[in-house]
């Protein structure tokens, strides 16, 4: 069973086409200039039993919520989860959503030459023009009030979201939005879990953002926290 994600009514480019591929709790929503869900779905698999796989040699990817030491001859998609990771403090898991999206979007990429993969409110995509992403922060009046307009046409790039408010994944802070822009999915994911894990109260939003701009290869934060909101590095903020 898949929970609707209602707020994927709001994500569709008119040039693209929509579908979607689920696998278990992979969910993903897809935009791509033809459908393509079979290779879509085939991707998903392949990357899910790599993750699954090397769980089973190795529970602790699973459950740890600090990096882990880093392996020889690791699969792609594993040694991306580990260096962000390593890189943002936290587990690897908490870079699996952004993973799979990267991992997809380069299943796809010589298919389509624009394309969305969004796992969850994590994204990843290759636009040919500036877009703009609107920020979903569940009960905060500033939830698709403000967006982020990205101008980086042609270029692949990834913007995930964390939040201590909405949907299921482990934070230990809430911000009811941290979206974080970066090149490796992996590495957005996993910034903006730890970026969020440092929000409990407006008044830390700074403190965050200050650690968030110190993780190598983070190139853009947004956070907010029910009418506060704080911004750092190559964003245009718009209002929706």
């Amino acid at each position: 069973m898949h929970q609707e994600r209602t707020y994927r009514r709001r994500l569709l480019s008119p040039e693209l086409k929509p579908f979607r591929a689920a696998i278990l709790e992979t969910d993903l929503h897809i935009q791509a200039e033809k459908i393509l869900e079979a290779e879509a779905v085939a991707s998903i698999i392949t990357h899910r039993h790599t993750v699954e796989a090397y769980i089973e040699s190795r529970p602790a990817f699973l459950t740890s919520l600090a990096p882990l030491s880093m392996e020889p001859l690791l699969p792609e998609i594993i040694r991306e989860m580990m260096a962000a990771a390593q890189a943002s403090g936290v587990g690897p898991m908490a870079a699996v959503a952004g993973a799979i999206a990267e991992r997809v979007f380069w299943d796809l990429a010589p298919l389509s030459d624009q394309l969305i993969i969004e796992n969850g409110g994590d994204i990843f995509l290759k636009m040919s023009h500036p877009v703009t992403i609107g920020i979903f922060a569940g009960e905060s009046p500033l939830s698709m009030k403000i967006g982020l307009l990205i101008n980086r046409p042609g270029s692949p790039f990834s913007i995930c979201t964390s939040s201590g408010t909405v949907g299921h994944s482990l934070s230990f802070g809430k911000a009811d939005a941290v979206c974080v822009t970066a090149d490796k999915g992996a590495l957005a994911d996993a910034a903006a879990t730890a970026i969020g894990n440092r929000v409990q109260t407006e008044k830390e939003i700074e403190t965050a953002l200050s650690f968030g701009k110190g993780i190598s290869g983070v190139t853009g934060i947004a956070i907010v926290l029910n009418r506060a909101a704080g911004f750092w590095g190559n964003l245009e903020l718009v209002r929706l």
